[in-house]
């Protein structure tokens, strides 16, 4: 490794502290569903009580964006600059979005799925076959994959924007 790509490594130093600790929060959240019971007893309510992580979500964009203003652009960062940060953010969250659905649903709470699927069915929101495929490790990698990264794009767009240095 050259120093120049050291030195342009060490350019996202900052946005991989906050894509790992986005990740690490999640995990924290996932553990906290888990011990609330939003995973078995208290499952239905569950999508509905996830949406109160957004705000944390978000809020690690927020402080990413003023750590990268801060600390690499000395308190002065354009839109464009501060979008950057935030897509380079969302690369390393989507980048680590398997490891995280992985750890979820295999580690902290391997009854999910057929707890999941046991409900969908009780309640006939879906058949057995169809809760079968949607609510598996596959699927949910997928659905989380796409979902960080549109989310990402847009939390960095208007995060930038009410971050960007008012000239």
């Amino acid at each position: 490794m050259s120093h120049k790509d050291f030195f342009a490594m060490r350019n996202f130093l900052i946005e991989l502290k906050w894509g790992v600790g986005f990740f690490l929060s999640g995990l924290l959240w996932v553990s906290l569903e888990k011990s609330l019971g939003w995973h078995d007893r208290l499952l239905e309510q569950h999508a509905t009580y996830t949406l109160f992580y957004a705000p944390i979500a978000i809020l690690i964009y927020v402080l990413a964006l003023r750590d990268k203003r801060k600390n690499s652009y000395l308190g002065t960062m354009n839109y464009v600059q501060g979008f950057v940060s935030g897509l380079v953010v969302t690369l390393i969250v989507v980048l680590l979005t398997p490891v995280s659905q992985y750890i979820t649903y295999e580690l902290i709470s391997p009854a999910y799925f057929s707890n999941s699927i046991d409900l969908s069915v009780e309640k006939k929101w879906m058949s057995l076959a169809e809760a079968q495929e949607y609510f598996s490790l596959k699927n949910h990698i997928t659905q989380n994959l796409l979902f960080a990264t549109a989310m990402g794009v847009m939390t960095s767009a208007v995060v930038a924007l009410f971050l960007r240095s008012k000239t």
